[in-house]
């Protein structure tokens, strides 16, 4: 169960709990605050922007149910309306993981301005990351969005903020998921998670380095292994603000921009993947792993950038975020070069 939880279920900790995941704009927002047995110092539910540290916002609570959109009426009068995160406080200190509010905004999409594309993929059946800066370029020109789309905010999804855990051959490699930065993706890869999608998923492809020896990426995701799998749907590309660097977790995809499905790509540095940025949207990062990363990246492959022994996920959970004024921070590259093989 991903939003709702009962309030039996989080009685032995302290957390803020949606009764569920959405909420319609200008009506109530119930949620839940469970709080140790015996509790009786304060209660404040903050409001955080993009899960930075400094709120927004603050608001006296009490145990129980609660109606969000009461103690903040400013959840439905936002201007420019975007994901905020609502973190529990007792006492002053931050509790349980904070709780994503990410608003139902019209979305635009991108296309293909070219109607003969002459770039070929040069990165996996399908799914495409473009090797050199040329290539990049003009992709970059080719895409363009749609004719904007008059912007309805309809009400908010919320949940709670999860990261997500990779268990592979390899070693374990945690991401914190970046929803402020592209809500609809985070989501989308969480509820992949969270189904049980990524279970027994080889890294089918691993590209230690381009040409010009920057290290690039190693990819993962489709059940196939062939490179051209996924999850039977598409999800549309969206902008997003995280940039590609080492650990950053970001959408495969087909030429297609709007070919999203669940084939993920972890970049391996910032000079080999800043190229990326704006083509393909980034949406996580890790923030422990970054040895099998680098693991990983260094496995012998043969024709087609495939792993000869492919290493694989055997299994991929959501765990609870820590509060937001103790998040870790993300990874970087480990002092071992990833690209030696």
């Amino acid at each position: 169960m991903l939003a709702t939880l009962t309030l039996a279920s989080g009685i032995a900790h302290a957390q803020l709990e949606p009764e569920r995941l959405y909420y319609g704009k200008d009506r109530p927002a119930p949620m839940v605050v469970s709080v140790p047995d015996g509790f009786v110092g304060e209660i404040r539910i903050a409001l955080f922007e993009g899960g930075g540290g400094t709120p927004i916002d603050s608001a006296p609570a009490a145990g129980g149910r609660v109606d969000l959109a009461a103690l903040f009426p400013s959840l439905w009068s936002q201007d420019q309306p975007r994901v905020i995160y609502a973190q529990l406080e007792l006492d002053g200190a931050q509790t349980g993981a904070p709780v994503v509010l990410q608003p139902l905004l019209t979305p635009n999409t991108a296309s293909n301005v070219s109607k003969q594309n002459p770039l070929q993929p040069t990165f996996g059946k399908g799914m495409v990351i473009f090797e050199d800066d040329r290539l990049a370029m003009a992709a970059r020109s080719g895409l363009a969005q749609n004719a904007q789309r008059a912007v309805t905010f309809s009400g908010v999804r919320a949940y709670v903020d999860q990261h997500v855990v990779f268990e592979t051959t390899a070693g374990e490699i945690i991401f914190r998921l970046r929803p402020d930065a592209a809500p609809n993706t985070a989501f989308n890869f969480l509820h992949l998670v969270r189904g049980g999608f990524y279970t027994d998923i080889i890294f089918h492809r691993v590209v230690g380095e381009l040409p010009d020896g920057a290290p690039f990426v190693i990819q993962c995701g489709d059940p196939s292994g062939t490179g051209s799998g996924g999850p039977g749907y598409f999800v549309d590309l969206e902008e997003s603000t995280l940039a590609h660097d080492f650990g950053v977790l970001s959408m495969a995809r087909s030429n297609d921009p709007n070919t999203n499905g669940s084939q993920v790509f972890v970049c391996l540095s910032r000079a080999g993947t800043a190229r990326l940025d704006g083509l393909y949207t980034a949406f996580a990062q890790a923030v422990s792993g970054a040895e099998v990363i680098a693991r990983i990246a260094r496995v012998e492959t043969g024709e087609g950038d495939r792993p000869v022994d492919p290493p694989v996920i055997r299994a991929a959970r959501a765990i609870d975020a820590p509060p937001i004024g103790r998040r870790p921070e993300p990874v970087t590259t480990p002092a071992e070069a990833p690209i030696e093989r």
